[in-house]
């Protein structure tokens, strides 16, 4: 909004500054995110060695990050709606911070799955608070920023990934490790979360606390569905679809994975430019189309390099939308921005749950090529939804 101001006798539009202060701590909340989930990910062999699991024990215990996740969204959706994204940030900021060190810590397999049910509540709770700050910081700048936040969590996951690998080389005690992590993150973050923006400028929306999905949400969730699967599946088959598959070496199929997330994060970066320029719309409209057929045309192909090639499309693809689908979500008319927030996020990571089960089993059935062609078939839907991201009197806007 802009504001008068005279000078000189002249009316003059002055417009507001931007909180560019607010956007720098929501990039740093986002990338300490991604740097605590990807931390520990390397060190995983150890723990399951530790405590003497075999891989269908540790398979279980992984399970309870993600219910973990959806049970503790609507609550953050509530909390910040009831105290704002601000407190709500730095409170669920600590939270994280506090549980990142508990899977190390685990004596058994009963407190490692506890511990995992505890890290997915504190990720999904702080994935609502920050996503829900991250817009109130969009809706002043009055340009798209949020693929920004989500490209600081992708480069963070990077980073972490990389230096839990580091540290495991060294031969670091798990504890020492984590803790470490934790502790670094815990200052960090409660010193650059000083900067967010008031509490009141998203407490108290009017509005229910908790969303149930209207049309309008329940498409845009169901867009965040497909991406969300999409990405599972990336994460848990592409390995197993090179090495297996397509006869790659261990190194080689890594490759997949590599190629989808560093694509994805690159995409991120030029996100928000290239919505600003395209709109919403044709961003997920390409995106999906991007998606359906790189994805496609690898596993049509049938080669090693047409296949990280599909991946790293993928990656591309549906690099934005989530972002997108976010924003589109605080906006939806007579929903309050967090529970809105809270239940496309919920509709989202369900598919994160979902999705690469779903392909396990349709692979035990048909192939696993064929499994991962339903991918492809659900980006090719996100195409199709693309229309819904903003009301029809909009699109064309």
């Amino acid at each position: 909004m802009t504001t008068i101001a005279a000078s000189a006798g002249t009316p003059e539009l002055v417009q507001p500054r931007r909180p560019v202060a607010a956007r720098v701590a929501v990039l740093l909340i986002f990338a300490v995110c991604g740097i605590g989930v990807s931390n520990w990910v390397p060190r995983i062999p150890e723990v399951r060695r530790a405590l003497d699991l075999s891989e269908g024990m540790l398979g279980f215990a992984l399970l309870f990050p993600a219910p973990g996740a959806l049970v503790a969204m609507p609550f953050a959706g509530w909390l910040v709606s009831r105290w704002g994204s601000r407190p709500a940030t730095r409170l669920l900021t600590v939270c994280f911070c506090l549980v990142v060190p508990l899977p190390v810590l685990a004596w058994n397999l009963p407190s490692l799955a506890f511990a995992l049910l505890l890290f997915g509540a504190g990720v999904g709770s702080l994935d609502v608070a920050m996503n829900s700050q991250g817009v109130a910081v969009e809706e002043r700048y009055g340009r798209p920023i949020l693929s920004a936040f989500h490209a600081a969590f992708s480069f963070g996951a990077l980073g972490g990934a990389a230096i839990g690998g580091w540290v495991a080389e060294l031969g670091i005690p798990l504890p020492s490790h984590m803790l470490t992590v934790g502790a670094v993150l815990l200052v960090v973050s409660t010193i650059g979360s000083y900067w967010l923006l008031p509490a009141h400028a998203d407490a108290g929306d009017h509005g229910p606390r908790f969303a149930v999905p209207s049309r309008p949400l329940a498409l845009l969730g169901f867009i965040a569905f497909c991406a969300l699967v999409a990405e599972g599946a990336a994460a848990d088959w592409s390995a197993v679809y090179l090495q297996e598959y397509l006869q790659t070496s261990k190194g080689l199929a890594a490759a997949g994975f590599a190629a989808f997330s560093l694509t994805m994060a690159v995409m991120r970066l030029a996100g928000d430019r290239l919505a600003a320029r395209w709109g919403p719309v044709v961003m997920v409209r390409l995106g999906g189309l991007i998606a359906a057929a790189g994805l496609g045309f690898g596993l049509l192909a049938a080669h090693p390099v047409a296949a990280m090639l599909g991946f790293g499309a993928l990656g591309i693809g549906i690099a934005n939308i989530f972002p997108i689908v976010l924003s589109a979500a605080g906006r939806v008319p007579g929903l309050s921005t967090a529970p809105a927030i809270a239940a496309m996020t919920t509709m989202g990571y369900s598919g994160f749950l979902v999705g690469p089960p779903l392909i396990g089993f349709l692979a035990e059935l048909v192939t696993l090529p064929v499994a991962l062609a339903v991918v492809v078939l659900l980006c090719g839907i996100i195409a199709l939804l693309a229309g819904t991201i903003v009301p029809p009197e909009r699109a064309d806007a």
